[in-house]
């Protein structure tokens, strides 16, 4: 069996253009185990945000491009082994914090819908152009507000309206910079291969 990468192709994600060797399946566990790790690192880039508890990470960032190179079922098992292991107390969630129920545990549930999601629109070519990246980080981002958010509320006490002051609004300029890197890298990553391939 060949080791060369094999050139894009339609409904593939950036990850089935790696070399398999001769096991797929030791290549896709190593792209979840790192996928998950990934997260763990990300999530400790973390900027606390005044009048909220939830601080501004690059846990979002990486579950969203972990989703969208690895595909819906890797990125998800990347995103539930990230959070399994956080809830048995490894400390990789935002700020070196573990365990579930805390007030931004909600965003990393989001995390884990939105990672699957951006992997299954990345397979229909989600990720090939910088409008349909946009698009896509656009569809994942909103999945971990729509989680996030009412968890944060339920979680404090805040009135929902509250929770959005405090736990959405902060974050969309940042969102939109992630967006913006992800709309270079992704189209970028595909044209490369093609050249490739």
């Amino acid at each position: 069996m060949s080791t060369a990468a094999a050139p894009a192709r339609s409904g593939a994600v950036l990850a089935d253009l790696l070399p398999a060797a001769r096991n797929r399946y030791a290549v896709d566990t190593a792209l979840v185990l790192g996928g998950a790790a990934l997260t763990g690192i990300a999530a400790q880039i973390a900027v606390p945000v005044p009048g909220s508890p939830v601080p501004v990470t690059g846990q979002t960032f990486a579950a969203l491009l972990i989703g969208t190179a690895l595909g819906a079922r890797r990125g998800f098992l990347s995103l539930a082994l990230y959070t399994l292991v956080g809830m048995a107390g490894m400390p990789w969630f935002s700020g070196g914090s573990s365990g579930a129920g805390g007030a931004s545990f909600g965003y990393v549930l989001g995390m884990l819908l939105a990672a699957t999601v951006v992997g299954g629109l990345a397979r229909r070519g989600g990720d090939r152009s910088v409008l349909r990246t946009a698009g896509t980080m656009a569809v994942g981002s909103l999945l971990i507000y729509a989680v996030g958010v009412p968890y944060l509320a339920l979680s404090t006490g805040m009135s929902f309206g509250a929770a959005v002051a405090a736990g959405l609004v902060p974050f969309l300029i940042g969102d939109a910079l992630k967006a913006a890197l992800a709309m270079g890298a992704l189209p970028a990553s595909w044209k490369l291969v093609g050249r490739r391939g």
